[in-house]
């Protein structure tokens, strides 16, 4: 991923990133533990994952690389900046790259996406457009993705509590 700005500084400051780490983490430790303990259904079609904000940018990358394991993403409020800030910035675009050649195949996966207006998310709607142009491009359709404003949310847990049971239900198959 090109972390590296225009004016040559870099997006992280010098800190490692470590989504794969956190992805491998949760693919050989957590759900192993989870389907052990419980009484689950531990195929692709009743496995999802989701995150808010930089959770929701790790989700679906998360069912990118792990297709074979994720039926569904959801995203809420995506931090697609990465950083705080949109000028000047290349992560967004590499993003968008990484997704063009990633996303996982349309006829057997579900992907959830929504942002607010207020806050931090109101720097989203101009970013998300151009991923819900990939989701077509991809053959996604309102069957298996969506993509929610919520005019008025901001970028809080509160808000992503106020609105979970959406794609919760929209992956559930009961929307």
């Amino acid at each position: 991923m090109n972390s590296i700005r225009r004016d040559g500084s870099s997006v992280f400051n010098g800190f490692k990133v470590k989504s794969d780490d956190y992805l491998k983490f949760v693919i050989t430790e957590l759900k192993p533990f989870i389907d052990k303990t419980y009484s689950t259904h531990s195929d692709k079609e009743n496995t999802f994952i989701s995150g808010s904000s930089m959770g929701g940018l790790i989700s679906i990358y998360a069912i990118c690389e792990y297709p074979e394991i994720f039926g569904g993403a959801a995203c809420l409020s995506t931090h697609w900046p990465v950083i705080f800030s949109i000028e000047n910035n290349p992560m967004p675009f590499t993003i968008f790259d990484y997704l063009k050649n990633n996303l996982p195949s349309a006829k057997s996966h579900k992907i959830y996406f929504d942002f607010g207006t207020e806050t931090l998310d109101k720097l989203y709607a101009p970013l998300q457009l151009e991923v819900d142009e990939l989701m077509i491009a991809k053959g996604y359709t309102t069957k298996n993705w969506i993509t929610k404003e919520f005019a008025g949310a901001d970028h809080s847990e509160k808000a992503w509590h106020q609105r979970f049971d959406i794609p919760v239900l929209f992956l559930l198959g009961k929307k």
